[in-house]
């Protein structure tokens, strides 16, 4: 059995996920945070919300998981948010067909895989069905909505979708948001939440699930506002595989600071840098092994339309490359979006340093022309008509004013226009501004995290398996035991786990079978530290502290031990640096 295979059957078996459902036959894409996964995840997203939300000065919000379709409608989901399915005739079974690529014809590189092409490519490359090894039928070939629908409210006249992200609940929300930063750019809004995304084909694990959680944070912007430079260390290394290198096939990282990154252009804007290197000090901290680890840039066939940039935190699982984590520069789209499609205004004043004197354009459109003539698209022939007016005004003194649109001339007569100019002393503008958004799946990076700190070794002879996982997300960070239940070891070893718990501790209490398996299963669950209570407590009231990685045992006051084991929590202290003798195993 594999690594994987080996940590799924330990989450199951331990509590810590295991597939929904199943006494009912279970369903592909959902599973179950048992106890300790639970406490693990909640763990993990307290870190993160130190790091990404209190430590850099945004603020927090909780949006609902529905709305309704205009929302998706707007952001793009609707008409977009799709992968393509490929069925099976024989057996009535549908496979989402890039996956279907990628297992059966390795030297097919998905990055560039698209619709225009899937028909081409499986057509030269035939597919197999995994159930019953007949050749599949590109004709069944589809597009598939991703988003799960439903009603809201009583009848069927209002049509909602559950969420395929946050992030959306954080846009729509602007015009309000804003306005508790003060419209002070720039600000941060995150989100922690549930997303769902009704999966072709859900497989491995937390790696692709119909129900999942994200950790988003939408940074707004001035379009032409940098990242301050002093958010720039200069000294940890990112290991980076540009989209430059990838068209090379070239598929090693460069490790490069921050500096160096920026300086040679393979990080073009100083948002996404300062982000990927806050990103890699919380990876570091909560147990991600950074030998595994890359940030990849997204080829030019990669990009979300809306995006000018996006690198991708991968991990490597298995031989595999997994993404975790995604860092975009989404411009205005968004926004723009939203303000188009609803009645709110979706921009916000920004105050120039002086006031400057500006040329002020006013078109007097006559309504009843352009309305009736242009409907839906009268902002955007207003905005080229200002755009016009601006940089050629000899253009309206013409009978016919012609605009490119889309490619196509549009012609509107001169005498439903009534220029006028006039300079003006103005003190800002008002802008849409442009989103950098990192966006975590806290799900993937359970798994990664997990599969990273799982270890096999040998103590005293004997073999065992341990999660090395960080005291910072720990689900149990420390067992007590008593030696023996006897002789008031029992309730001295009682007394500690109370103190402990009241001191926000995460405590197990254990007092089954010999000292050496209840090692063995706390270590197996990833348990930093054990306490020991034994017949020398007794008589000088002190206790064995054993860590968990390196197996060594000191001699601790058990007065001494609720504020140590509370600075090896907030990682002041380690282990090594506890000050008493080493106890021979």
């Amino acid at each position: 059995m594999n690594q994987v295979g080996i940590l799924n059957e330990l989450a199951k078996r331990r509590g810590f996920f295991f597939p929904a459902n199943t006494s009912y036959g279970g369903m592909a894409g959902f599973y179950v945070y048992g106890p300790l996964g639970a406490a693990l995840k909640n763990n993990l997203e307290n870190s993160w919300r130190k790091k990404f939300v209190i430590g850099e000065g945004h603020f927090e919000i909780s949006s609902p998981t529905i709305a309704p379709s205009p929302v998706f409608q707007a952001s793009g989901h609707l008409d977009g948010f799709s992968d393509l399915l490929i069925e099976c005739i024989k057996c009535d079974i549908s496979y989402r067909a890039d996956h279907l690529i990628e297992d059966q014809h390795k030297s097919i590189n998905m990055a560039d895989f698209s619709q225009n092409t899937a028909n081409k490519i499986i057509s030269k490359n035939p597919l197999i069905c995994p159930a019953c090894n007949e050749q599949l039928d590109p004709k069944t070939l589809k597009e598939f909505n991703l988003m799960f629908s439903t009603q809201i409210g009583p009848g069927s006249r209002t049509r909602g979708y559950l969420r395929p992200e946050t992030a959306q609940g954080i846009f729509t929300e602007f015009p309000r948001l804003s306005s508790y930063s003060r419209e002070k750019l720039p600000f941060g809004v995150a989100q922690i939440g549930t997303s769902y995304r009704n999966e072709i084909s859900p497989r491995k694990g937390l790696i692709r699930l119909r129900e999942f959680t994200q950790a988003e944070l939408e940074l707004f912007i001035h379009p032409n506002q940098s990242a301050p430079s002093n958010t720039i260390s200069n000294n940890l290394k990112l290991p980076l595989l540009s989209a430059e290198d990838q068209q090379k096939n070239i598929s090693s990282v460069n490790l490069l600071t921050l500096k160096e990154a920026l300086e040679s252009n393979i990080i073009s804007n100083n948002w996404i840098a300062h982000y990927l290197e806050l990103a890699l000090e919380w990876y570091i901290s909560i147990g991600i092994d950074i030998s595994r680890f890359r940030y990849r840039q997204h080829t030019k066939t990669e990009l979300a339309h809306y995006a000018s940039d996006c690198w991708d935190a991968e991990t490597e699982i298995n031989g595999e490359w997994i993404e975790i984590t995604g860092f975009a520069h989404r411009g205005n789209y968004d926004l723009l979006k939203h303000g188009q499609h609803s009645s709110d205004d979706f921009t916000l004043f920004h105050p120039y340093d002086e006031p400057q004197k500006k040329t002020i354009i006013d078109l007097n459109p006559d309504m009843g022309y352009f309305g009736p003539t242009f409907g839906e698209s009268f902002p955007k022939i207003l905005s080229k008509l200002n755009e016009l007016a601006l940089d050629h005004p000899e253009s309206f003194d013409h009978d016919e004013i012609q605009l490119k649109i889309d490619g196509d001339v549009c012609k509107i007569p001169s005498k439903y226009v009534q220029l006028s100019a006039k300079e003006s002393i103005i003190s800002g503008e008002r802008i849409i501004p442009h989103v950098i958004e990192p966006s975590f799946g806290i799900d993937r990076i359970i798994y990664s995290i997990l599969i990273h700190a799982y270890r096999e070794d040998i103590v005293n002879e004997e073999p065992r398996k341990r999660l090395s996982l960080p005291p910072l997300i720990s689900p149990i960070f420390v067992g007590v035991f008593p030696l023996f239940n006897k002789d008031d070891m029992g309730a001295i070893a009682y007394k500690t786990v109370s103190t402990l718990r009241q001191l926000g501790l995460s405590v197990s209490y254990d007092d089954s079978g010999s000292i050496g398996k209840r090692y063995r299963r706390q270590d197996e669950v990833g348990t930093p530290f054990c306490v020991t209570i034994d017949y020398q407590t007794m008589e000088d009231n002190t206790a064995t502290l054993r860590d968990r990685d390196s197996a060594q045992q000191k001699r601790i006051d058990l007065n001494s031990l609720p504020p140590l084991l509370t600075d090896l929590k907030k990682g002041i202290l380690y282990f090594e640096d506890v000050d008493s003798s080493i106890i021979t195993i």
